[in-house]
């Protein structure tokens, strides 16, 4: 069954779903800055748009582009800033 998430006051929805690859989401954020935090190892890809991210331990920002990935470790937060309009697939291990 396809689960819906909405953070931020619904800045951020995806939806979350499993199939032979194992647990993961897809989701859309609108302009804004943000942070999360993983309760598991999480590979984020950027799907259209760009994600400027802080990872955890880094003081620089790094920006991702279309199917560009970075990995979070478990037990983590990184942050977020998001300039337009953007989408991503998590994919949880």
């Amino acid at each position: 069954m396809i689960q819906v998430n909405e953070y931020y006051e619904g800045a951020v929805k995806s939806m979350a779903a499993d199939n032979k690859e194992g647990k993961f989401t897809v989701g859309v954020m609108e302009a804004g800055e943000y942070e999360f935090g993983t309760a598991t190892i999480e590979i984020m890809t950027v799907v259209a748009g760009e994600m400027k991210v802080q990872l955890p331990g880094e003081t620089e920002w790094k920006v991702y582009k279309p199917f560009e990935s970075y990995r979070i470790e478990k037990d983590k937060s990184f942050k977020l800033i998001i300039e337009e309009t953007c989408s991503y697939r998590c994919q949880y291990l």
